[in-house]
């Protein structure tokens, strides 16, 4: 029968006293020691190789990000270019606009009056 306090099977793990340290009591009775040693240093291994794959995909992603804000930044820029451009274009082009209705509004005026003058003869 296992002691609460040690866990059960061949390999047993109980907190020390006062401390954040683990101790590891192995009971050769309950199994080979080599496989045990052999299973655990498979799973280490295989958990490396985990941390490694995440190392590198957080690296490519870090990499893909910074791409993507400099990507931003200069599209921002391009457009912030074009708006000022076009403001420019509009401020120059809207004057002369102004000044066609104006001759059209009067052009429009000089035909009403031309009309109504020879309509009353």
């Amino acid at each position: 029968m296992a002691h609460p306090m040690y866990g059960s099977g061949p390999l047993r793990s109980r907190n020390a006293a006062g401390s954040d340290e683990i101790q590891l009591r192995i009971d050769p009775i309950h199994g080979d020691l080599d496989e045990e040693i052999d299973g655990l240093h498979s799973r280490v291994r295989m958990l490396k190789g985990v941390a490694q794959e995440i190392n590198s995909e957080a690296k490519f992603q870090s990499d893909f990000l910074n791409q993507l804000q400099m990507t931003l930044a200069k599209a921002q820029a391009g457009v912030k270019n074009n708006m000022r451009r076009m403001n420019k274009s509009i401020i120059q082009q809207g004057s002369n606009h102004v000044l066609h209705v104006v001759l059209f509004a009067l052009f429009c005026f000089f035909v009403v009056y031309l009309i109504s003058k020879f309509s009353r003869r």
